[in-house]
């Protein structure tokens, strides 16, 4: 079974483990990297046929628009990420509303694309932030992959959200939700990438994967640009947990990625849903 393939185009220091360390006005300050690690990604992915599905943040499309037009040329699609990388649910709906626009917004000047597919930062949309769905069904978004059917974290989660890929209806029209995938175990939840892929041994993301296909459902793996990056500057002051699970597996992340995708088949979401997550708008320009 074909399973989708996930990048969040973010720095490290925009994470939201380290909102209260990195102001985000100060953002500008600080060494950016997701430049050269999203083309070491993109390389990989070259290298194995693999085509993904990006979601962005508008920060990095808009400061770096070249970057977003050579994952474009690369045949990869364009979703969102939202702006400012906020949680959903420290958000006003206004304030949402503006966030997703503006990220919109900035990835079609980019490249011309105009996004219809979203994730929250952090997966934020939790049991009281439902109502981003009908704000993103308001502008346009058509596909959702932001509410992680699992429970347990201290920061995202929704555990009795369905597993499956549903539609949601809002007001303003329909959304299809995509879950993030985890295999649970009783109690136990083995979400497929992100820190997890680092921190669990390889043969458990294996048969994690394994475990959701054969439910009948596509898996959906996610990473991070700077995942790849185990140079990255280290920022001090950060808490044990917070550190151990930015910091943890770095340096095995490319060669486990490399295994992982000898080991199964992943394409899009679009391959995957059978729908486009993004159309073209003004003529790609040149790299």
């Amino acid at each position: 079974m074909l399973s989708a393939f996930t990048v969040d185009v973010e720095d490290y220091f925009q994470v939201s483990a380290f909102a209260d360390r990195v102001c985000r006005k100060d953002w500008d300050k600080y060494e950016c990297r997701v430049e050269a690690n999203t083309d070491r990604l993109l390389s990989i992915l070259d290298t194995h046929n693999v085509r993904g599905t990006f979601f962005i943040l508008g920060w990095v499309a808009e400061r770096y628009p070249n970057l977003v037009r050579r994952i474009a040329h690369a045949g990869h699609e364009l979703a969102s990420h939202g702006y400012w990388h906020q949680l959903v649910y420290e958000l006003s709906p206004a304030e949402f509303a503006k966030d997703i626009t503006d990220s919109k917004d900035a990835i079609a000047s980019a490249c011309g694309i105009e996004v219809n597919a979203y994730r929250a930062p952090s997966f934020s949309i939790v049991e009281e932030s439902l109502w981003a769905l009908d704000i993103l069904a308001e502008y346009d978004f058509r596909i959702d992959s932001s509410i992680f059917p699992i429970g347990g974290h201290d920061r995202y989660g929704l555990a009795d959200a369905p597993k499956e890929i549903h539609d949601i209806e809002t007001p303003h029209g329909t959304v299809r939700e995509f879950p993030p995938s985890a295999w649970s175990q009783g109690r136990i939840h083995i979400p497929i990438g992100g820190g997890y892929f680092r921190l669990f041994p390889f043969q458990l993301t294996q048969r994690a994967i394994q475990a959701v296909c054969s439910a009948g459902r596509p898996a959906m793996f996610y990473t991070h640009p700077w995942e790849f990056d185990p140079d990255q500057p280290k920022l001090s002051g950060l808490g044990h947990a917070t550190r151990f699970r930015h910091y943890v597996g770095l340096k095995r992340t490319q060669a486990r990625l490399i295994r992982l995708l000898d080991s199964f088949e992943f394409g899009t979401m679009s391959d995957v849903l059978g729908m486009d997550v993004a159309r073209e708008t003004l003529a790609c320009r040149a790299v």
